[in-house]
């Protein structure tokens, strides 16, 4: 069912102009995507042109269902159990493209592979289904900078270069989707699907390559997800020259979760550099100091972020 928020014929003129060879912005449970049609190689290019998005930089195509995911890419037998048992959900597989798959080059940067996933979100789902195609979608963001969580993010960060924003409130995972390779199953990107459950549902430890010699697949730059002021990581308390967005009994500024709580940390995450970078320009302060954060479940994908948030621009 489409967000309260959006209504029918919105997601109907949504899956039209993205049909027409139009951007649309419009929320997964991860974080807001910028969509252009995935066999519609000009409307590929403008995600390129609009984010600033280097081409060598492959994008996530995401489908309604595994039926579609399988009419573009090849599945073995472990994609397949991780996809019934994941989708919809928070993770992209990085499987190998099939014949006649139809997609335009663009999206997969040239790879003979291709990013997919099955979004959970009702406004993902009814745009999809509305579309009758695979749909490409990095985030809603100018490339390597913060990621949107919510629509007015979107409008902040790119304006009137986005044909139609639909408005489905905050992402309730907030981080970008869970990146695996399979055959074997290799962690490319940490995310919002812990890779403890992945572990879990494979049932042997996940072996992790989350920055490869080469971009396999996106969010994998050194630099990404950044604030305009520069970040310092793992500090109890604040400079004088510096915001501090804190975790737990770190107060700071803003906390990601005083209770201590990985995911609604990760909820917040990118909504709290948002407004922790609005809060230093605001006090002419120089830096975003940020509290140490466990390296464990969901703590490893917000350090991820945070890490290639604070890597030398």
């Amino acid at each position: 069912m489409a967000s309260s928020r959006t209504p029918r014929h919105d997601v109907a003129a949504a899956a039209a102009c993205l049909r027409g060879g139009g951007l649309v912005a419009f929320p997964t449970e991860t974080v807001y995507g910028l969509g252009a049609l995935a066999t519609d190689g000009r409307a590929v290019a403008r995600i390129f042109a609009v984010k600033g998005r280097p081409s060598f930089n492959p994008l996530i195509v995401h489908v309604a269902d595994r039926a579609a995911a399988a009419r573009i890419a090849g599945f073995d037998a472990e994609a397949l159990a991780l996809a019934d048992r994941f989708w919809p959900g928070p993770l992209t597989l990085v499987l190998p493209l099939r014949d006649g798959h139809g997609l335009s080059p663009l999206v997969t940067a040239g790879q003979p592979t291709v990013a997919i996933r099955v979004p959970a979100a009702d406004l993902a789902q009814a745009l999809l289904r509305a579309v009758d195609g695979p749909v490409a979608a990095p985030s809603a963001n100018p490339s390597g900078r913060i990621s949107a969580t919510r629509a007015e993010h979107v409008r902040e960060g790119l304006g009137d270069r986005v044909d139609m924003v639909l408005d489905g409130g905050a992402c309730p995972v907030g981080l970008e989707s869970t990146i695996l390779r399979t055959g074997p199953a290799t962690l490319l990107r940490e995310g919002g699907l812990p890779a403890e459950a992945i572990e879990a549902a494979l049932g042997h430890p996940l072996p992790r390559d989350v920055t490869p010699g080469r971009v396999q697949a996106p969010g994998q730059l050194a630099s990404h997800y950044a604030p305009s002021a520069p970040v310092r990581l793992d500090v109890t308390e604040a400079a004088p020259d510096a915001v501090h967005l804190g975790f737990g009994p770190v107060a700071g500024d803003l906390n990601l979760s005083p209770e201590s709580d990985l995911g609604a940390a990760a909820a917040n995450l990118f909504d709290h550099l948002h407004r922790i970078d609005a809060l230093a320009r605001a006090r002419g302060l120089e830096r975003i100091d940020v509290a140490p954060i466990p390296e464990q479940g969901l703590g490893r994908a917000i350090l991820d972020r945070l890490r290639r948030a604070a890597a030398p621009r």
